[in-house]
C-alpha cells in the first residue's frame, strides 16, 4: 500500500497544481465565471476580498499549495480536505450544466461536474487513509477497554491483597 500511496498522490495532487499554476497566471479568465459562487461567499465569510479576480487568486494558491503538500506526503489528510473544499465552489462556479440552454454544452459542463465530483470523492477517501494505522477513533475505544480492563485488574489484585493481609493478620492475634 505504501508504493500505491507514493504514485497515486501526485497523480491526484497534479490536476490541482497545473489548474491553480494557471489560475494564478491569468486569474481573469475564470474570474467572470467565479463571480456567481464567489462574491456571494465571500459576504458570507469575514476577511475575504469581494473581487472574484482575487478570490480565484486565493483559490488558486490553495490548490498549488495544498496540491503539492499531498503530492509529496506532507499534511496529505489536510492537503486533500483542502483541496476538495477548494473544489466545490471552483465546480459550482465553472461547471453550472443546469444553466447552460444548449444541449451539447450542457453535456460537456455535466462530465465536467462529474469529474469534479469524483475528484472530491478520491479526495475524501486520501483524507480518511490513516497509512495503514488504526484511526483516533479506535484508538480512543481500545484505550478505554485497556484502561477499564486494568482498573478491574487492579481492583481484583488489591482487593486479594487485603484479604491475604486480613488473614495474615487474623493469624497473628491472640486468640481469647
Amino acid at each position: 500500500m505504501p508504493i500505491l500511496r507514493k504514485f497515486a498522490r501526485p497523480m491526484l495532487a497534479s490536476v490541482f497544481v497545473t489548474s491553480g499554476v494557471n489560475h494564478l497566471r491569468a486569474p481573469e479568465h475564470v474570474a467572470p465565471a467565479a463571480e456567481s459562487v464567489a462574491v456571494p461567499l465571500a459576504k458570507r465569510v469575514p476577511g475575504l476580498p469581494e473581487d472574484p479576480t482575487e478570490l480565484v487568486r486565493i483559490n488558486a494558491m490553495v490548490q498549488v499549495g495544498a496540491g503539492l503538500l499531498l503530492s509529496i506526503g506532507r499534511f496529505p489528510r489536510l492537503s486533500a480536505l483542502a483541496l476538495a473544499g477548494s473544489l466545490v465552489p471552483t465546480t459550482l462556479a465553472g461547471h453550472a450544466w443546469w444553466k447552460e440552454e444548449d444541449e451539447e454544452k450542457r453535456a460537456a459542463q455535466r462530465i465536467h461536474f462529474m469529474k469534479n465530483l469524483s475528484l472530491v470523492g478520491g479526495l475524501l477517501i486520501a483524507a480518511a487513509d490513516t497509512h495503514g494505522k488504526p484511526s483516533l477513533a479506535y484508538r480512543t475505544r481500545h484505550a478505554a477497554r485497556d484502561a477499564s480492563r486494568a482498573t478491574r485488574h487492579r481492583a481484583h489484585d488489591s482487593a486479594a491483597a487485603v484479604r491475604t493481609t486480613a488473614a495474615s493478620v487474623r493469624d497473628h492475634l491472640p486468640t481469647t
